[in-house]
């Protein structure tokens, strides 16, 4: 996974913006991007932007609901901008649609709870 920019910004719409490139071995036996590579790839991008605006608190992932929209192919760049839709002391909400450029493959919404760092 690459991050790509801007790779933070404060304030109001706190986000990160994730990428990979699709290579043979992220593919299905259909030809296209296995549905769950870019699960993994959402939980992976929307966990780390939950650690990063904890300052580094571990977290787990509670739900993720990712809804698949088109294929993505061998070649294609598939970015995710992270958004936190709410946060408390322990939880976060957050979303992310998966692009290939404008085209949107899949979006991805879930929960994540704040651990201690014990």
């Amino acid at each position: 996974m690459v991050l790509i920019g801007p790779l933070w910004q404060q304030g109001e719409g706190q986000d990160l913006t994730f990428g990979f490139l699709a290579e043979e071995k992220h593919l299905n036996r259909r030809g296209v991007v296995h549905g769950g590579m870019l699960m993994a790839f959402a939980d992976q991008a929307l966990g780390l932007t939950a650690r990063e605006i904890t300052g580094g608190l571990p977290q787990a992932t509670i739900q993720l609901d990712t809804h698949f929209i088109a294929p993505a192919v061998v070649g294609e760049f598939i970015s995710l901008k992270a958004e936190v839709i709410r946060r408390t002391r322990s939880i976060l909400f957050m979303r992310g649609t998966l692009e290939v450029g404008e085209r949107a493959v899949a979006s991805s919404q879930g929960i994540w709870k704040v651990l201690s760092k014990d």
